[in-house]
């Protein structure tokens, strides 16, 4: 499959929050033309042009969509949660109300993060009565996460792939985009959810505190608690555009550097067998490519029987180097480490002692070693291969 198309990716313009003496704080679209209408905010009277047609007043009526959240301090998962809302076409210019009362709640179009209802046929996305338990596993089967959702899981949930349709131009069908998809929730989204929802990392005490995350740099931007205002109208406005660009530069990474990644990897292994038939050895014909997360993945959705052992790359000086694959993404282990007698010994003496034309080296800790050649590194990976067969005493360290 080919590499992810580039997209453009704009932060639409955020528009301004406006004090109001009101119950609830409005964020309404300014200086929007479409079909004659200027949306203003506060307590400006709007003044319909005098001749506008009553179809132009019915659609500047309808393009008035409402985003109902809570006020007073906010937290990183609804502004997340409004920030998705407003990049996808039918929310695009929607007023964003921040408020508790019941009533204003029941005129919003949509509402995340208060009102005690998660109902998306009624667009209700609260995760907060005692009666919620719901991850994206429980409501999407074939997902693995079990971190309870917050406002901005839910709305990913429901939303996400919309989004990244809107954003990426693949369409919503697309492989690519599914794996996005996956992606953004396991390394963007599921953080704020399990924050918002206190949920930890690990059991016991931490060793140390961390206060820069997406979450924390969100609560930064509400009011001290001895500040004179305790207006929190342009906090909300800096958050959902911090959140944003995040964002949207996470998503920029997974598609224009991540996804070529995979694919250059998915590649490869498909054509392992071209290597050598034993089907153990990868080979990229360029350096620098991150293969070790897509590995493991690609084995277990391609069904890869027997485990890939070793990748043959070039490093910048044009040289080979063979590098073992370790057991998992975070061990020193290796599936099968270059051969034992080898480590350590360098130029000629490992030529000699290998019987390998053009060697380099061979790391003390036998994970990566080096040959002058694509053929020196391939036979250094085909002579481990051949010892572990005879003696798999020899195999991982």
């Amino acid at each position: 499959m080919g590499c992810a198309r580039a997209a453009a990716f704009n932060l639409p313009k955020l528009t301004s929050l406006i004090n109001s003496s009101k119950p609830a704080s409005v964020l309404r679209p300014f200086g929007s033309h479409a079909n004659g209408c200027c949306l203003l905010s506060g307590d400006v009277t709007v003044t319909e042009t005098r001749h506008m047609s009553s179809e132009a007043k019915r659609l500047c009526t309808e393009i008035n969509m409402k985003i109902g959240t809570h006020n007073g301090t906010f937290h990183c998962d609804e502004v997340l949660a409004c920030f998705f809302l407003r990049q996808l076409p039918e929310y695009k210019d929607a007023e964003i109300i921040r408020t508790r009362e019941p009533a204003q709640l029941a005129e919003c179009d949509i509402v995340v993060d208060v009102g005690g209802v998660f109902d998306p046929k009624k667009h209700r996305y609260d995760h907060h009565q005692r009666t919620f338990a719901e991850t994206f596993h429980s409501l999407c089967p074939e997902k693995p996460w079990v971190t309870k959702l917050s406002s901005a899981g839910l709305v990913y949930l429901h939303f996400g792939r919309q989004l990244l349709a809107q954003l990426t131009e693949l369409k919503e069908d697309d492989r690519q985009l599914e794996v996005l998809f996956d992606k953004l929730y396991e390394n963007f989204v599921e953080e704020v959810d399990a924050v918002d929802n206190g949920i930890s990392q690990y059991d016991g005490e931490a060793r140390y505190s961390i206060s820069t995350t997406l979450s924390a740099r969100v609560s930064h931007l509400n009011p001290r608690w001895n500040s004179k205002s305790q207006d929190t109208e342009d906090g909300f406005r800096k958050a959902m555009k911090m959140v944003g660009e995040e964002f949207l530069d996470r998503l920029e990474f997974y598609q224009s550097a991540w996804l070529p990644a995979r694919t250059v990897v998915e590649n490869a292994v498909k054509e392992r067998h071209q290597v050598d038939p034993s089907g153990e050895v990868l080979l990229f014909s360029q350096g620098g490519c991150p293969w070790k997360e897509h590995l493991f993945a690609l084995e277990k959705e391609l069904q890869v029987e027997m485990p890939i052992k070793f990748v043959l790359y070039p490093d910048q000086n044009g040289q080979w180097r063979v590098q073992c694959v370790s057991a998992g993404l975070n061990t020193f282990q290796n599936r099968l480490s270059l051969l034992e007698e080898w480590r350590g010994v360098r130029d000629e003496a490992l030529s000699e002692l290998s019987g390998i034309k053009d060697c380099i080296f061979v790391h003390a800790g036998g994970f990566i070693g080096g040959n002058k050649t694509q053929e020196g590194a391939l036979e250094m990976a085909r002579r481990t291969l051949q010892a572990a067969a005879k003696s798999p005493a020899n195999g991982s360290s």
